[in-house]
């Protein structure tokens, strides 16, 4: 039996790129180039883990239309193991539009899994999520998801919760995740509070997870372990290409960091450097994504 080091649970899309020379809104404009990438938040996470060397497995539906199999295909590519994926007959698979401000690199997107039914929980093979170091989980494919989360808990693997989007099934996968690092909107919309430090506090005090935190784009991350309170700021980047997968790459760093050190400081710097280095390029997925040695070469020089 295949044993991965880590295993992504959620969301992946076809992902339609168009550079443009500004955001239009009741007008039109032409694109400065596009592309068609992978993406969606566990689906860039896990081929980010596989850039940095881990042998790593996605889980999700799609439909065997013919975005299904470039989406397939793509992951092979990637070095991403995708036989526990499941096709759906006769759906449609999910699809995302991105504009990329081409000054800025900032982005908006909109996205569909409209007709794609999401994994059930009879669907996960428990006997693979126990043998894994990580599991990430980015709240879509609940079912599934939440089966999961609670064989890795209990057989010590770590999970991962990028908690981006309020969505049907999140109250169970909270009290299920080890390291519970939101977006700044996700925990702050979570406990009605206007301060993103109380919020990580009362977070952590109703969940018990062992890290809870909150990214911030480009103002950084904070993680609290329950002793200590840690805040990191974002590496400055020269030119900024595209800012789509930024916090999903930070997600795989910070993981895969953990593994090796439990230090709050050194997992969001490092998590830092891979959202930084990303910005590269378009979307979430290599070659925009690094290779461990190019995160480790980044860090020395900064």
């Amino acid at each position: 039996m295949e044993k991965f080091e880590y295993i992504g649970i959620g969301f992946c899309s076809n992902d339609h790129l168009a550079v443009l020379p500004f955001i239009p809104m009741d007008t039109k404009v032409r694109m400065l180039s596009h592309a068609i990438i992978g993406g969606g938040p566990a689906g860039n996470s896990t081929a980010g883990a596989a850039a940095l060397g881990k042998k790593a497995a996605f889980i999700g539906t799609v439909g065997d239309d013919a975005d299904g199999r470039m989406i397939l295909a793509e992951f092979a590519r990637e070095g991403v193991d995708t036989s526990m994926m499941k096709v759906r007959k006769g759906a449609t698979s999910a699809i995302a539009y991105l504009w990329i401000e081409e000054k800025t690199g900032n982005r908006s997107c909109a996205w569909t899994r409209e007709g794609l039914d999401e994994l059930t929980a009879d669907e996960i093979d428990p006997e693979v999520i126990a043998r894994a170091k990580v599991l990430h989980l980015d709240g879509h494919n609940a079912g599934g998801s939440i089966a999961a989360a609670k064989v890795a808990r209990e057989a010590g693997v770590t999970v991962m919760y990028d908690a981006g989007t309020h969505r049907d099934g999140m109250e169970e996968l909270l009290p299920l995740a080890d390291l519970l690092v939101c977006s700044e909107e996700f925990i702050l919309k979570l406990t009605g509070l206007k301060d993103a430090e109380e919020a990580v506090r009362q977070v952590y005090a109703k969940y018990r997870p062992k890290v809870c935190g909150a990214t911030m784009g480009v103002r950084g991350s904070m993680c609290f372990d329950g002793k200590d309170f840690v805040k990191c700021p974002s590496f400055k980047v020269d030119k900024v290409v595209d800012t789509t997968g930024c916090g999903d790459l930070f997600h795989t760093g910070f993981a895969v960091r953990w593994q090796e050190t439990h230090d709050l400081l050194e997992c969001q710097r490092f998590g830092a450097a891979v959202s930084a280095i990303k910005c590269r390029g378009l979307s979430g997925r290599p070659p925009s994504a690094p290779t461990r040695a190019e995160v480790e070469a980044f860090l020395e020089s900064h």
